[in-house]
């Protein structure tokens, strides 16, 4: 009989695993990691702040560009309608306003020997100041006046002298009493204020009553030249003669204050007239932003160069108008030297009313 001999072993201990080396980064190895991951941020900080920068430079740019093309665009179209009269150009303009040279006046809008008059950066302009406040002239800048027919689809279809009145070919929603406008046919044309009118009868008045008094009317009659009477100088339009309310516009560069950030600059400037309750009076509207200097010369027929204002000998004989503009980005640092970006562009204008 064999023996069976168990061995119970009870509360028996696992011996501990020896203790391996665990092996990581040394400071030097984090140190040169470190220096290279600022090297890397660096690279891409750089590449986004040049772009930024090339995108602000290039954004300053579009603008400036954008706004010369709108500032050229607005002044030529109406330099090129510089004494337009909407049907002839023989000079023959009679001009019954009470405000007029033929009335002993001196309102430049009122003058159609203003059709282009310029003025130098030292020569004050009667329409606007030379000052420093909001929508006065900059000192040293030029400015131009400029007077012309505009668009208009109005004609005559009757005109009786003695009522002083003028039956239209249709009703129109274009026309208010104290409205400034000029009537031709091919033999002559009349620079007038409108005394009354009414659109269910298709009539307009121009005596020299009715109320209108600025400037209104020194004389019932529109031939030509002209004579500061009552009746003055007869001469009827005929049929379809043309009616066309004035342009009357002063360009000069004036200062501008931002109302809501309080930001001052220059900016392009257009005076023009206003009529509201029968008076025409001359406003100022700021047309184009940072145009900061204008400077205009003028071609004379017969002539060969340009020449500022104050060389033109004959107003009349101006036949083609350059303009020089500076023009400057709204961005104060858009350029490299962390300043605005400034640009000057020129363009040459035709007056096609006085080019045959």
């Amino acid at each position: 009989m064999s023996n069976v001999i168990s061995i119970c072993r009870t509360g028996s201990r696992r011996l501990p695993r020896p203790i391996t080396s665990v092996s990581g980064f040394s400071l030097i190895e984090l140190m040169i990691a470190m220096v290279l991951g600022l090297i890397v941020i660096a690279g891409a900080g750089s590449v986004f702040l040049a772009s930024s920068r090339t995108y602000r430079t290039n954004q300053a740019l579009s603008d400036v560009q954008t706004n010369s093309r709108i500032a050229f665009e607005l002044l030529a179209m109406d330099l090129r309608d510089a004494g337009l009269s909407g049907c002839t150009d023989n000079g023959q303009v009679a001009n019954v306003l009470s405000n007029g040279p033929n009335n002993g006046g001196i309102d430049w809008w009122a003058n159609w020997n203003n059709a282009v008059h310029g003025y130098t950066g030292t020569q004050a302009d009667p329409a606007v100041a030379f000052g420093t406040a909001a929508g006065e002239r900059v000192a040293g800048t030029d400015s131009v006046q400029i007077l012309g027919a505009g668009e208009s689809s109005l004609s005559v279809q009757t005109d009786d002298v003695n009522a002083a009145s003028f039956k239209m070919n249709a009703t129109s929603t274009d026309l208010a009493a104290g409205d400034i406008i000029l009537v031709c046919d091919p033999g002559h044309a009349a620079l007038l204020q409108v005394t009354t009118y009414s659109s269910s009868t298709a009539t307009l008045t121009h005596g020299t009553g009715n109320g209108v008094t600025s400037p209104g009317n020194c004389s019932k009659g529109l031939g030509f030249p002209t004579v500061c009477t009552s009746n003055g100088n007869a001469d009827p339009f005929g049929p379809n003669s043309q009616i066309s309310i004035l342009s009357a516009d002063d360009w000069y560069i004036g200062n501008y204050v931002d109302a809501s950030t309080g930001v001052k600059g220059k900016s392009l400037y257009r005076i023009s007239l206003n009529i509201s309750g029968g008076k025409a009076t001359p406003t100022a509207q700021e047309m184009v932003r940072n145009v900061t200097a204008m400077t205009l010369t003028y071609h004379q027929t017969g002539n060969v160069n340009f020449v500022d204002a104050s060389s033109v000998a004959n107003w009349a004989a101006v036949d083609a108008v350059r303009v020089q503009l500076t023009l400057q980005s709204t961005d104060q640092r858009a350029s490299t030297d962390v300043k605005p970006i400034s640009r000057v562009f020129t363009a040459t204008t035709t007056l096609r009313n006085r080019v045959n």
